[in-house]
């Protein structure tokens, strides 16, 4: 019985594929998202590498301590959802689409 691929070509499109991954990574890293709270009154920038960058207060919200300390927690969240979705899609584009099942690449 013969196999349909070449296990020797299999390194070579391992390696193609990792570098492409890396390459779709690096260029997500590049892209920065807003997560908003409050009406924008928190704002919470994350890359696609899910690094927060920056963040912005309104000077109304500083009024409230517990009001703030849940609107940075809800922008943050909605900021990493975003980037998350930027990661994804790059996912998707690099493996042309296939239906893989959610969580399969721990992103």
């Amino acid at each position: 019985m013969s196999l349909p691929l070449d296990p020797n070509a299999l390194g070579g499109l391992m390696s193609g594929f990792q570098r492409q991954m890396d390459e779709m990574k690096a260029q997500a890293a590049t892209q920065e998202v807003v997560g908003q709270a409050g009406n924008g009154m928190v704002q919470v920038t994350a890359n696609g590498s899910l690094d927060i960058v920056a963040v912005q207060i309104a000077e109304a919200a500083m009024d409230d301590r517990e009001m703030l300390e849940d609107l940075l927690t809800a922008a943050t969240n909605d900021a990493l959802r975003k980037a998350r979705g930027v990661l994804e899609q790059g996912m998707q584009q690099l493996m042309g689409g296939l239906p893989l099942p959610p969580g399969m690449l721990g992103l």
